[in-house]
């Protein structure tokens, strides 16, 4: 299709940016006033079991608080072991001996304790997640994110595991 200019008299279209612009900004601000900022996901320390046995001396305060999940045949949860105490499949039960345990007048940050979590080697992943979640920290009834144990490591592995 061919189009043909008739006359010199082509007009100009001109774009209106300064209402664009106002959008933009009032866009900008819209985002900005509703962004909510919420406490990191998954902000922990974590210390790894070493390949083999360390040769120096390691200076803690408190000896680790310690847990144990063991693991069924299919690799789920048979129970967890927090001190003496068997307490079946219970993670908000956990969190609660913790939290009982340590209390809440410590602060966010204010234990030196650590946890140490020694779990079969065929359980499955999403357990040992839910059981660092359960030592770590809970929300509070306001929303805000309750500390309890910033400190976490793994037990080196069993011999014929």
């Amino acid at each position: 299709m061919k189009i043909r200019k008739i006359g010199r008299g082509e007009e100009k279209i001109e774009l209106q940016m300064t209402p664009m612009i106002d959008i933009v900004f009032q866009l900008l601000a819209f985002f900005i006033m509703t962004f909510k900022i919420t406490v990191p996901e998954g902000d922990f320390n974590i210390k790894m079991p070493l390949a083999g046995p360390s040769t120096g001396a390691v200076s803690e305060d408190l000896p680790p608080i310690k847990i144990r999940l063991r693991a069924s045949a299919n690799g789920e949860l048979a129970t967890i072991e927090f001190g003496q105490r068997r307490m079946g499949r219970d993670f908000p039960g956990l969190r609660e001996q913790i939290r009982q345990m340590i209390g809440d007048e410590a602060g966010p940050g204010g234990s030196n304790l650590e946890a140490e979590l020694d779990c079969d080697f065929d359980l499955r992943y999403e357990y040992v997640v839910e059981a660092i979640t359960a030592v770590s920290g809970y929300i509070t009834p306001d929303g805000r994110m309750g500390k309890l144990i910033e400190k976490i490591k793994f037990a080196p592995p069993r011999p014929g595991q």
